[in-house]
């Protein structure tokens, strides 16, 4: 464990300078293709103009955003421990918790560490297993990984083969963690378009996983146009190496070799063209899901797991890029969407992008049933202007669960983590943050916090460059939820944080 860096308290909110900070480089300029998100291969460092790294270089010495490495952080907030990345070089990305356990992917494979003293997190093991993205979640002895980038074969030995080969292989890749210091692979499920995420739908005796995935194109032999749904694989949790797609539902039914998803560009300038998910969140408590789905924002009903019944469906082609991921509110009556405007490599908050665009979305859930509809409500944004070498944008959060109130914390890649609370949805507002300062004034290198999320009792950041971050928030609209734990959590799998059974 290394020392952790010098740390400053103190207030950081917009001043003048900040707006100097801004300039989207050319990212956004290449129109939507530069919306497509988490990139399965993460850019290298790209350069900025002499004008921008001049100006972030200003921002740093000026004070008015924390110098490079500086940790800064709000007086609610202390940061207990950071993990370095270690045999695995690759960019951190999601986290699963079980128990003592914390669960961190990484495009290169994943790690355990057993976090029973949070402030001293400890590695019980890596697993080497490249394939990008490797999105993780975990469910009694099961782990499941997501392999988005195309593959010589399905071993973790593979190597990087084009698409348009046949014989190329990418999907869900399960693991035996009955012994965390020895996971075994037990079975791999190829997917259309592979798997840039999965959420998992748990029952009893099985385990379905609903796998999200995009950009199809026609000289992809396992990726055919229109995919507008997403694959369902049902995982025999006493036998799963059985596991199988059992269904491709239809969530955007159309005709025509588009199918019936948001047009995108030119129609919505912009806007990603829908070709299916990037995420969904479902409440398996309420029978209910919402799909992040790149144009479209999605309630569905989960009654019956292996046909999603899709209840409403909204776009903003004003302000929202790229849907990328759904979190509810305890109470079922609210969703957060978030927009990762520019794929997670940009540098969107600064003056110029403005506080409506890379935000998050709120929308009450109203009427029941079948008649449910998602009626917006407001955005919200980080106020902490970034320099134009930071990557920033709304992504993974969860739940502080808080009864009577909806609060939540966020990452935001090089802008940090942030709580805030959308109790009223018209006027949220941030309430706790932790950053570091930029990765350099010179570059735009693809880093800060990909997932920030709470269980029993803390904050778990998976940083993409810096390793995995504990944090512990100490604010008394937060204290109630130290008394709820956890046995499990996948995020994207959204506990009843309140329901006995589940504890």
């Amino acid at each position: 464990m290394t020392p952790l860096h010098t740390t400053r308290v103190r207030r950081r909110r917009l001043g003048v300078a900040a707006a100097a900070a801004g300039l989207l480089a050319t990212l956004l300029a290449a129109g939507p293709a530069a919306a497509t998100p988490d990139p399965g291969d993460v850019p290298a460092e790209r350069k900025v103009s002499s004008e921008q790294a001049a100006a972030a270089k200003a921002l740093t010495n000026s004070g008015e955003i924390p110098a490079v490495d500086e940790v800064v952080h709000s007086d609610n907030i202390r940061h207990l421990a950071n993990i370095p990345k270690d045999a695995l070089p690759g960019t951190n990305s999601d986290l699963a918790f079980q128990g003592k356990y914390a669960f961190a992917g990484n495009y290169d494979g994943f790690r355990i560490f057993d976090i029973s003293n949070p402030r001293a997190p400890r590695t019980v093991s890596q697993v080497l297993c490249p394939g990008s993205q490797n999105d993780i979640s975990v469910s009694g002895d099961l782990l499941f990984l997501s392999t988005d980038s195309s593959r010589s074969d399905n071993s973790c030995a593979s190597t990087s083969q084009p698409a348009t080969e046949k014989s190329s292989w990418e999907g869900v890749k399960v693991f035996d963690i009955s012994d965390k210091r020895n996971p075994k692979y037990v079975a791999a499920v190829e997917t259309a378009c592979g798997s840039h995420t999965h959420t998992l739908v748990p029952e009893r005796r099985d385990v379905y996983v609903y796998v999200s995935s995009y950009s199809p194109n026609a000289t992809f032999p396992d990726c055919q146009p229109p995919h507008d749904g997403i694959s369902v694989i049902k995982v025999p949790r006493n036998a799963p190496e059985k596991s199988a797609v059992v269904g491709f539902p239809v969530l955007f039914p159309g005709e025509g070799p588009d199918g019936g998803g948001n047009p995108g560009s030119p129609t919505n300038p912009g806007v990603s063209k829908t070709t299916g998910c990037h995420d969904i969140t479902v409440l398996p408590s309420k029978d209910l899901a919402a799909g992040a789905c790149m144009g479209d924002g999605i309630l569905f009903d989960i009654r019956n797991p292996e046909r999603p019944k899709v209840i409403d469906r909204v776009q903003d082609n004003v302000n929202f890029a790229f849907w990328h991921s759904a979190t509810f509110n305890q109470d079922a009556d609210k969703v957060v969407f978030t927009d990762e405007l520019g794929g997670g490599v940009g540098a969107t908050c600064n003056a110029e992008i403005g506080p409506k665009r890379g935000a998050d979305g709120i929308y009450d859930i109203v009427g029941k049933g079948d008649r449910r509809k998602l009626v917006f409500r407001s955005y919200f944004k980080i106020d902490r202007h970034q320099a134009a070498t930071e990557n920033c944008v709304a992504h993974n959060g969860s739940l502080i669960p808080v009864k009577g109130r909806d609060i939540m914390v966020q990452a935001w890649y090089q802008g940090g983590v942030s709580v805030w609370e959308f109790t009223d949805s018209a006027r949220p507002r941030e309430i706790a943050y932790f950053e570091r300062g930029p990765l350099t004034t010179d570059t735009i290198t693809t880093g800060g916090s990909w997932s920030a999320y709470y269980y029993n009792g803390y904050i778990y950041s998976n940083d993409i460059a810096k390793g995995f971050d504990v944090l512990k928030l100490e604010d008394r609209r937060t204290d109630a939820a130290k008394r709820v734990r956890m046995h499990e959590l996948n995020v994207q799998t959204q506990p009843d944080y309140f329901d006995r059974h589940h504890h």
